[in-house]
Formats: structure tokens, C-alpha cells, sequence
């Protein structure tokens, strides 16, 4: 039974193919990503954003976008997105086979600069061209909008700053807007407002919410989202990615694991499709492909169900002699 309040039913995106991976310094093999791909699916994911459109100098575990989109499978009801950091980026992707195209803005001024070279108001301006491009190709598009609640340097990022870049999503076409949790410092209340204002200032815009988990926050926070009545929530699988120039350690500097976020709506109620035993497969490959450990909970501790089936070990025989 769901909490008062709680869907019945929540779409996660995973985003390890794209976020997870950039962060993974040795580039996977094309085969590889695929392979993932087929056990995301085989598990019952049904939106993926499987590759990016960066330039290949700047992420070149990302540089095979073309060779991915041609190489994995089709099947009914999988959509697959891929992120264009800019106009370039996503002239490169609109022939590859994509059901949504995504592009990337930063509330934050300073993150603008330091991930795009743009200033805010440069790469807001950017959007339409994006969206009339994505409109000819047919391609939903969905706008994300970095360090939507807080920003690294700084603290906080006035509501004025992320209503800014969202109103020219939507002027832009964007079906779609995520609110990023970028540095992983976001808190539940900043999560419910920001995401229950756009609804309420939006009402036909798709609101979805990416998450990290720096502070151990990502389930409250995806518990506040679906509560404001979040359309989506992303993570990734084994909780990979993150951006590592932030200060901390890097265990905690993940995205969201996605295996978390489904066994928390498992244990809710709130239906999502995926099959969580066999998600841990792509989980634990991951794991083997790129050699780092899975930063979950599911992974470190199991679930409930692994709990409950285990057995007590043998209790060691008393001591003679004693009493």
C-alpha cells in the first residue's frame, strides 16, 4: 500500500549509459554498452539515455553515440534519449535513431561557464534553435536543467534562476523539463517547491527530476518529487557517474542508484515495471565491466527478501565443563 499522496506508478530513466559511463576514465567497448543495454531491458527499463553527443575530444568513453544508436535492440515501448550539450551536438544526433533528444542548461552561472564556456543567458539563447531543429526531426525534446536547487561554490540557487531557464524550455518546444539535483546537496523542501511550482506554472509540461545522492538525500528527495507529482525520476545503475571535480569522496558523489530507487518503490507500492532481481544483473555487469563498485544499497546490504531467506548459521557447540 502507497503513502497518502504517493502515485501508483512512477517512470525511472536510466541514465547509466550516459552519465554513468562519461565518469568511467577507460571507454567501454560498443559491444559492451549494448550488452547492457539488452539486460536493461530484459529487466523491464523502458527509457534510457543511452548515449551522449559531446564532442569525442571531450568525452571520448562517449565518442561510438553513433555505433550504440545502430547497434541496440528495438523493441516496442523502449524509448531512447540521447544528451546534446549544444547545437553541434545535437545536429550530430538527430540522425541516429533517437526518440528524445535532450540538451543541457545550468541555472548556476558559474557551472554554465565551466561545463559549456557559456554564460547562462549564451546557452538559454541556444534552446530554440535546438527545438525547431528537433521539431524537423521529429524528435521529442527534453530540457534539463543543471543545478536547478543548489550549486557547487555558492549554496542555494534562487527560484528566479531555475523558473528562468525552464520558461525557455517551454519557449523553446521542450515537451519535457528536469530539474537537476546536480551536486547532490539538495534537501527534500527545495525538491517538493521546485518541482510543485513548475507543475503549477506548466501544467502540460512533463517535470521529471535527476538525482545524486552526496548527502544520502536521493530517496527523500525522490519521495518529495513524486509527492509534488514528479512525471520521472533518474538515476543510475550502481549509482556511477557524478561529476568527481566536486570535493568529497567519491563513493557518495554518484548519481542516484536506480536498483535503490526501485527497491524504494517496490517497498511503496508505486509500480515502475522493473524487475529488480533481474535489474541486479546490469547491475553486477556493470560492476564487472568497468571495475567499480556499486555504491547501493540493494547491492551492499540486499532486500528485504534476500533477508528474509537467509539462515541463521550454525550455533558453535557449548564448552565442555562449563556451568
Amino acid at each position: 500500500m502507497s503513502l497518502p499522496g504517493l502515485p501508483q506508478s512512477i517512470r525511472l530513466v536510466e541514465v547509466g549509459l550516459r552519465d554513468g559511463l562519461q565518469s568511467v576514465p577507460e571507454p567501454l567497448a560498443t559491444a559492451e554498452k549494448v550488452e547492457l543495454v539488452r539486460l536493461l531491458i530484459d529487466a523491464g527499463v523502458r527509457e534510457i539515455e543511452a548515449v551522449s553527443f559531446a564532442h569525442p575530444k571531450v568525452l571520448p568513453q562517449l565518442a561510438d553515440a553513433a555505433d550504440v544508436m545502430a547497434a541496440v535492440p528495438r523493441v516496442p515501448g523502449v524509448r531512447y534519449r540521447g544528451l546534446a550539450p549544444n547545437y553541434r551536438g545535437a545536429e550530430r544526433a538527430v540522425d541516429c535513431g533517437l526518440d528524445e533528444l535532450v540538451v543541457v542548461v545550468s541555472a548556476d552561472e558559474e557551472v554554465s561557464l565551466r561545463n559549456q564556456r557559456l554564460t547562462v543567458t549564451e546557452a538559454l539563447s541556444g534552446l530554440e534553435r535546438v527545438g525547431k531543429l528537433a521539431e524537423g526531426a521529429g524528435l521529442r525534446l527534453v530540457t534539463a536543467v543543471a543545478c536547478s536547487f543548489f550549486a557547487p561554490a555558492r549554496g542555494p540557487v534562487p527560484r528566479a534562476e531555475r523558473l528562468r531557464a525552464v520558461q525557455a524550455a517551454v519557449d523553446a518546444g521542450s515537451a519535457g523539463v528536469y530539474l537537476a539535483g546536480t551536486s547532490g546537496e539538495e534537501e527534500p523542501g527545495e525538491m517538493y517547491d521546485g518541482v510543485a511550482e513548475v507543475r503549477s506554472l506548466y501544467p502540460g509540461l512533463e517535470v521529471g527530476v535527476h538525482l545524486h545522492n552526496r548527502n544520502g538525500f536521493a530517496p527523500a528527495n525522490a519521495l518529495a518529487a513524486m509527492l509534488a507529482g514528479a512525471d520521472w525520476l533518474e538515476g543510475s545503475f550502481a549509482g556511477l557517474g557524478g561529476d568527481l571535480w566536486f570535493p568529497g569522496d567519491p563513493s557518495v558523489l554518484g548519481n542516484a542508484p536506480l536498483e535503490d530507487l526501485v527497491h524504494l518503490c517496490d517497498g511503496l507500492g508505486i509500480s515502475t515495471g522493473i524487475d529488480l532481481p533481474a535489474y541486479m544483473r546490469a547491475v553486477d555487469r556493470s560492476v564487472e565491466l568497468t571495475g567499480r563498485p556499486s555504491a547501493s544499497f540493494v547491492s551492499r546490504g540486499g532486500t528485504r527478501a534476500d533477508l528474509a531467506a537467509a539462515s541463521w548459521p550454525e550455533l558453535p557447540e557449548p564448552a565442555a565443563g562449563r556451568g
